[in-house]
């Protein structure tokens, strides 16, 4: 089982990437800082579920589909 935080990190780095916008652009639309993103995406933090909002509105999509994609990333080996 991997770490939620890295699951969560690796998640939100590949819709940003699939989104082609930069941890900066990403930061700015959610209205966090982007040292915050960077970190998250590195694993370092563990967002609340209001960031968890912010993001997926910020991405273009739902809190729950981002979840459903950490939780198949941590459940894998």
């Amino acid at each position: 089982m991997n770490s939620p935080n890295i699951a969560f990190g690796k998640t939100i780095a590949d819709l940003r990437q699939a989104a082609q916008i930069s941890q900066e652009e990403l930061a700015e639309r959610a209205a966090i800082h982007r040292t915050y993103v960077s970190q998250i995406e590195r694993g370092l933090k563990s967002p609340t579920i209001f960031m968890l909002f912010k993001l997926a509105a910020a991405l273009n999509t739902t809190p729950s589909k981002i979840l459903k994609q950490v939780e198949i990333r941590a459940d894998a080996v």
